[in-house]
């Protein structure tokens, strides 16, 4: 057995304050709590919410309060994402901080939300990373999964844990748990999706092991979910089958084809036929209205955010 144990934080995220320091209290309490700890995850867009006027440099003040309270604890941490301006663009960005401290990598997310996750710039790289003596992991936000290809090729890269920050509010909350649960099954993998509540998401925080079955999944309150691992099931599925059945990965190896809907420069007469993407007429006030509702609540801090929930998965 090789453990290895993982915390995901499932905590209310406000849109009009940051959530720095609720953040730091959460570890300081998760960590008094478990002290066996290795790894503790946060959602996506949980240090300061799902608004891009938030954004900032990276390096920056965060990550460096991040570093601290990872060097603090001696722990890897990944303090979901923040937006990062960037060569005059935003992206969405998460960072993967050692127990020493030190920032190991980072990631932008490469499917944002279109057209609902307006302004922010698509990343071109894939993250993988490893840990010492346990295994290689690899790190992917919210909508990225709703792409089988981008779990895919960190399967093909190695990685054996996936790390999932997640930010979703709407009703497709349900959906998102089975594709969870599928990602984990046909790449044999562990899959580790924390969300957030309130503007950061509705919860329901899930982890699922290489079979695909359900590990843990939380229910719509805040939640400190601490799971211990054993990265070598991973290897074993791999080697033998999904439950002794199927061997998806050595599959896809051994029979990879052409995939020439891949191909630069291929056509692709039926996708194009689908139209531009772009937002249902009736939202087209969205981004407008969620700035005022931000607006109003700002003139009420101490109350905190208790208006209609408009986050989006993202």
């Amino acid at each position: 057995m090789k453990p290895f144990s993982i915390v995901g934080i499932q905590m209310k995220v406000s849109a009009t304050y940051s959530n720095v320091e609720m953040m730091k209290l959460k570890l300081d309490i998760t960590m008094n709590l478990y002290p066996w700890i290795d790894m503790v995850v946060f959602s996506e867009l949980c240090a300061f919410g799902p608004l891009t006027h938030t954004a900032q440099e990276v390096p920056g003040l965060f990550e460096q309060e991040m570093q601290k309270m990872a060097k603090k604890y001696g722990i890897w941490l990944v303090p979901g994402s923040i937006f990062e301006k960037r060569a005059n663009k935003i992206y969405n960005t998460a960072s993967v901080i050692n127990p020493q401290g030190e920032v190991v990598t980072r990631y932008s997310k490469m499917f944002p939300f279109y057209p609902y996750e307006v302004g922010v710039t698509p990343g071109d790289q894939f993250c993988v990373f490893d840990v010492p003596d346990v295994g290689r992991f690899g790190i992917s936000i919210c909508y990225d999964m709703w792409f089988p290809e981008t779990v895919r090729t960190l399967a093909v890269m190695g990685a054996e844990v996936i790390l999932h920050p997640t930010m979703t509010g709407t009703i497709d909350r349900d959906i998102e748990l089975s594709i969870a649960r599928a990602m984990a099954t046909v790449n044999q993998c562990f899959f580790f999706d924390v969300n957030g509540l309130d503007t950061g998401g509705s919860g329901c925080s899930i982890v699922c092991g290489p079979d695909g079955r359900v590990l843990y999944q939380a229910g719509s309150t805040e939640e400190i979910i601490p799971i211990e691992l054993d990265i070598e099931r991973v290897k074993r599925s791999r080697e033998l089958g999904v439950l002794r059945l199927g061997q998806p990965l050595k599959s896809f190896r051994d029979h990879i084809g052409d995939f020439t809907i891949y191909q630069p420069g291929a056509k692709h007469p039926y996708l194009e036929s689908l139209g531009p993407l772009i937002k249902p007429t009736k939202l087209s006030k969205l981004a407008e209205l969620k700035k005022k509702e931000s607006d109003l609540n700002q003139s009420e801090p101490a109350i905190g955010y208790k208006g209609f929930n408009t986050s989006f998965n993202t």
